[in-house]
């Protein structure tokens, strides 16, 4: 009997349930990459308990896009549902691709980017 537990034990573990792309990302991602020229690769990168980010780098230009699901069988999911868009790693040839557009660096840079006066380094005293 303990035979027959075991086998249909292991025949349940080996279905994993299908993960959905999220709509909204997908959508997004089609979006940027019709934008692009319609193919980008994206790099999936694992940012701890926030998710997974899937970087964008989109063939015209190499400009960067950027979501963030929340684990990496949802980040492959997005990347299956979406034509045009392959996964890739950082290499020298992806990495020289990529062009950062200033307003990717004023997002980025939040409330400091539109200031004129910097407060003073706290460790300024160290220094």
């Amino acid at each position: 009997m303990s035979e027959q537990q075991d086998s249909d034990s292991t025949g349940t573990d080996a279905e994993a349930p299908a993960v959905a792309a999220p709509q909204d990302v997908v959508a997004s991602v089609r979006g940027f990459i019709s934008r692009e020229g319609g193919s980008a690769k994206a790099v999936l990168q694992p940012i701890g308990a926030a998710g997974v980010r899937i970087t964008l780098v989109g063939e015209k230009g190499g400009i960067l896009g950027d979501r963030v699901v929340t684990d990496i069988a949802t980040a492959e999911a997005v990347v299956a549902a979406i034509d045009g868009l392959e996964t890739a790693e950082w290499d020298r040839d992806l990495t020289s691709a990529a062009n950062v557009s200033p307003s990717h660096y004023r997002k980025m840079a939040g409330w400091v980017a539109h200031q004129k006066r910097f407060p003073k380094a706290r460790n300024s005293a160290i220094l």
